[in-house]
């Protein structure tokens, strides 16, 4: 697959400024509950207001920038969120107390949280899929990694993951019934998600008005509990917008924010997928000279960094972006080149943009590698994962990560064998728990971990069963050591468990 360098980034420009728009035009109606009918902007030309859909994802760039692109997940984030992110609104404030108390993500978003199935996260969602155009599985990874810091794998999440996969898709599809379809197959079919987004479908289908389908879905999610707040109703107000509109910028955007409730975050996801869908040509020149090029900021800490390192126009915002994405092909193997020459995309390669567990440069499949969406979803509950070289470790508990005096609580354990990196080498791997006086461990001493070749699946599944002593602490912290037999390298897994 071959993009035309200048289109892409008239896309990614074109991303910003649609969001900046939306954003603007969106937020004085925010929390609006009643069916509107607005006509454009009400804000003064020139006046950019701010918005947290855009300033989250300035900090995600400057992570990416400072550590590079491989370095990021749920747990990266989550300490970029304790550095440089302010607010403590609704699930920001519970996944940034939970990472205070030690809970690492994604049960940050988990543990303790009547907010994750809330709108904070699909508004953020635009800096993966411009970083990762026509790699919708890329994009969607890094969207479920930032979601679930503070929505865990909740409908905010499955709304994240949808969102993103439309937007980096919709850099070489233009088909908005097909974007929605694919993505939609994206994430779970049983979620609050996709059952709304398949009921706009079939509002759409059958002929009926806008109005009459956002209020279908306003009755469909009633029971959501998170009111004007919730995801699955404001995402498929932004598609009633998409949809209903016909591709018609302005349309699009006052459909969107007519349907009430979060309507910054509704009109800013409809401004930065048509954006991406149709570059600066699809933008209104009045609505764009209304709003200009800056960037106003309310939610990141500034003060944190120094020098000033975040963007503070759509212009620099878009060179930095495009800067980064010609190395992510190289880096996730994927067989996509940025070019001067005219695009060169073939349905095929399209159609593969959604088939992401095989490897786009052999075209053989590995199923040991959870890089991809399905496998980051198909974690059970209650889970955070640990990467230590050789193997990866993913830490479940039953319920929140506690226990009472006297009580117990089970620690399942997954290890994979990374050999896609260290080779096709099978380990004798040993256990010690560090940290535990006074608690009782049951579980394994030793163990193997197999290899491809000997076992499709290189994983090893473990419980450990741990009880806690007559007096424990508020937080008790436990380390689970593992050792690979022929390997320099040890893992180890911090366990938390908080007192009751």
């Amino acid at each position: 697959m071959k993009l035309n360098f200048n289109t892409y980034r008239d896309k990614v420009y074109a991303c910003w400024i649609g969001k900046n728009i939306g954003g603007t035009m969106g937020t004085p109606y925010e929390g609006k509950r009643e069916m509107l009918d607005i006509k454009g902007f009400v804000t003064e030309e020139g006046v950019i207001l701010p918005n947290d859909d855009l300033d989250l994802q300035l900090v995600w760039l400057m992570a990416v920038e400072r550590l590079g692109i491989k370095a990021i997940d749920e747990k990266m984030l989550g300490e970029f969120w304790m550095s440089y992110i302010g607010p403590n609104w609704n699930e920001y404030g519970i996944g940034k107390i939970n990472m205070q108390a030690g809970i690492l993500p994604p049960l940050s978003g988990d543990c303790y949280n009547d907010w994750n199935n809330s709108n904070g996260a699909w508004i953020r969602t635009e800096i993966w899929a411009c970083l990762s155009p026509a790699c919708p599985d890329i994009a969607m990874k890094y969207a479920y990694m930032d979601a679930c810091v503070d929505h865990g794998n909740k409908e905010g999440t499955y709304a994240a993951m949808f969102i993103s996969a439309i937007e980096s898709a919709a850099f070489v599809i233009s088909d908005l019934r097909k974007l929605i379809s694919l993505a939609l197959s994206q994430i779970p079919e049983t979620s609050r998600m996709a059952q709304s987004i398949s009921k706009v479908l079939e509002c759409y289908d059958s002929g009926m008005d806008y109005r009459e389908a956002r209020e279908v879905i306003r009755l469909m999610n009633a029971d959501i509990g998170n009111g004007w707040f919730e995801a699955p109703s404001n995402v498929s107000y932004a598609v009633i917008g998409l949809l209903w509109g016909e591709g018609d910028f302005k349309k699009s955007m006052i459909y969107a924010i007519n349907c009430g409730d979060d309507t910054d975050c509704t009109a800013a996801t409809v401004g930065s997928i048509l954006g991406i869908m149709y570059g600066m040509e699809g933008i209104p020149k009045d609505w764009m000279q209304h709003i200009g090029d800056g960037i106003v900021t309310l939610s990141i800490k500034k003060g944190s960094t120094f020098p000033p390192y975040f963007p503070e126009t759509c212009t620099e915002l878009t060179d930095r972006v495009v800067k980064i994405a010609p190395s992510l092909p190289i880096v996730f193997r994927k067989n996509i080149a940025f070019t001067d020459g005219a695009d060169e995309i073939s349905e095929t390669e399209i159609e593969d943009m959604f088939a992401p567990e095989r490897d786009k440069l052999s075209g053989y499949f590995f199923p040991w590698d959870d890089s991809h969406t399905k496998e980051l979803m198909s974690r059970r509950p209650n889970s955070f994962t640990i990467d230590s070289a050789f193997l990866t470790v993913t830490v479940s508990f039953d319920g929140n990560p506690e226990i009472a005096p006297l009580g117990t609580q089970n620690v399942h354990l997954r290890l994979k064998n990374n050999c896609y990196d260290f080779g096709d080498i099978p380990y004798n791997l040993t256990f010690r728990w560090l940290g535990a006086d006074g608690f009782t461990i049951s579980g394994p001493r030793f163990a193997r971990l197999l290899n491809f070749t000997t076992h499709s699946d290189a994983i090893t599944e473990l419980d450990f069963r741990i009880t806690a002593p007559e007096q424990i602490e508020a937080k008790n912290r436990l380390v689970l050591e593992i050792v690979a037999e022929g390997r320099p390298t040890v893992a180890y897994i911090p366990v938390l468990l908080l007192g009751v």
